[in-house]
C-alpha cells in the first residue's frame, strides 16, 4: 500500500490547484487509485490518522472523503478492523424484453441460486393491493418475501403480492413463484414494469451487505394472465452496483400523408 499512498497522495497535491474542496479531490485520488488497479479489492488502506499526516490535510476531510466513498461501494469499513477497498461486483445485465423469474435468469447464467425467506403468509391486503390486485377487504393476499442471493452475493430483495385464491398456501413456493403458479395454471403471461433509482434504507442495505445510502434500483412490477387479470403485485430492490437493465428498442414504422408506410 505504500507505493500506492504515495502515488495517491501525489495526485491530491497536484489537484490541490483546482481549488476543488479537499475532501473531493481525496476521494477522487482514491476512487482513480481503485479504477487504475493500484490498490485492489481486499486492500487495507492506513488509518484515517495517516492519511491526514501524509496528505496534510484535516481528520475530518479525511472522514468525510472516505465516507463519501463507503456510500458509493468503493470502499468498505470493518467494525474494529479498518477501511477496505470494496470487492468488486460481477454485474448481472437482464433484458427487459422478457418475463421471467429471477430463478430462470441465474439459471440461464449458471448461477447457484438460493433464497432466505423474509416472509410468506396469508394477511388481510393492504389498501394498495386491494387497488392493484383488486381485492374486496373480506378477502386475503398471499406475501411472499425474500432475499435472493446468487453465487453468495445477495442482489436483490422481492415482496410479492397475490390474491390468496391464486395462491392459497404461499408455503408451496420452493425456489420459483412463476413455477409454482405455472402448477396451478396462474402463471403471467405479461407485465408492465416501473423501475426507479433509490437510496437503500438501513433495513434493505444491511438485507443485501451494502452500504446504507447507496445507490439501488426499485422496481414495481404488476403482472397480468392472458384472461387481462391481475395476477401478481411485486415490489424489488436491486442492488445498483451488480444489475443492469437492458431494453432493445426499435424505430417506429412511420406512414406520409397517403398512408404509404416509409
Amino acid at each position: 500500500m505504500s507505493e500506492a499512498a504515495d502515488v495517491i497522495f501525489a495526485s491530491l497535491k497536484q489537484a490541490s490547484q483546482s481549488g476543488a474542496p479537499l475532501y473531493l479531490q481525496l476521494r477522487r485520488s482514491i476512487e482513480d487509485a481503485v479504477n487504475r488497479g493500484l490498490i485492489g479489492p481486499g486492500d487495507a488502506l492506513p488509518s484515517e490518522r495517516d492519511i491526514a499526516s501524509m496528505a496534510d490535510i484535516s481528520r475530518v476531510t479525511v472522514r468525510k472523503a472516505v465516507q463519501d466513498l463507503v456510500k458509493g461501494g468503493v470502499l468498505v469499513q470493518r467494525h474494529g478492523s479498518g477501511t477496505f477497498v470494496a470487492p468488486r461486483m460481477e454485474r448481472v445485465e437482464q433484458s427487459l424484453s422478457r418475463l421471467t423469474s429471477f430463478t430462470e435468469d441465474m439459471a440461464r447464467r449458471g448461477k447457484v441460486v438460493r433464497s432466505t425467506w423474509l416472509d410468506r403468509g396469508l394477511y388481510a391486503p393492504s389498501p394498495e393491493e386491494m387497488m392493484v390486485l383488486g381485492l374486496a377487504a373480506s378477502e386475503m393476499v398471499a406475501r411472499v418475501a425474500r432475499l435472493r442471493i446468487a453465487n453468495d452475493t445477495p442482489l436483490a430483495i422481492e415482496r410479492a403480492s397475490l390474491s390468496a385464491s391464486a395462491l392459497p398456501d404461499p408455503s408451496v413456493v420452493s425456489s420459483s413463484l412463476y413455477a409454482a403458479l405455472e402448477e396451478t395454471g396462474n402463471r403471467p403471461v405479461r407485465a408492465v414494469q416501473r423501475i426507479s433509482a433509490v437510496n437503500l434504507n438501513e433495513a434493505d442495505a444491511r438485507l443485501l451487505d451494502a452500504p446504507t445510502g447507496s445507490a439501488s434500483l426499485r422496481i414495481e412490477r404488476i403482472s397480468y394472465l392472458a384472461s387481462g387479470k391481475v395476477i401478481e403485485f411485486t415490489r424489488s430492490v436491486y442492488r445498483g452496483d451488480a444489475y443492469d437493465f437492458v431494453a432493445e428498442l426499435r424505430l417506429g414504422v412511420t406512414s406520409d400523408d397517403n398512408g404509404v408506410r416509409q
